[in-house]
């Protein structure tokens, strides 16, 4: 990344090695991070917890009657699809690996 960057992590936590993260705001490579999602939830690196330029909140940002009334269809599809075998809705990337070592 450039230096001076400024860093927002809403996706998943994993993505980012927060240890690094820490690193580069401690070098003011990075200028500032945002993060609402976390490597080892619940688990929060302390270098990160100590940064003043680290923005961090819970993974709030859907939590409204609308959206997780549409998040529990959407659940409820992807088990009706789980058992009957069919395409998932949304599936997560990093367990298909294991959902497909699973039907070997």
């Amino acid at each position: 990344m450039k230096p001076g960057v400024v860093l927002i992590n809403t996706a998943r936590g994993a993505i980012i090695d927060e240890a690094a993260m820490a690193d580069a705001l401690e070098s003011n490579h990075i200028a500032a991070v945002g993060l609402d999602v976390y490597e080892r939830e619940p688990e929060i690196n302390e270098k990160l917890m100590k940064q003043e330029r680290a923005l961090m909140v819970p993974h709030m940002g859907t939590h409204t009657t609308e959206t997780l009334g549409k998040m529990e269809k959407w659940a409820m599809e992807n088990v009706r699809r789980a058992i009957l075998g069919e395409p998932l809705l949304s599936p997560v990337p990093e367990h298909q690996s294991l959902v497909n070592s699973k039907s070997d």
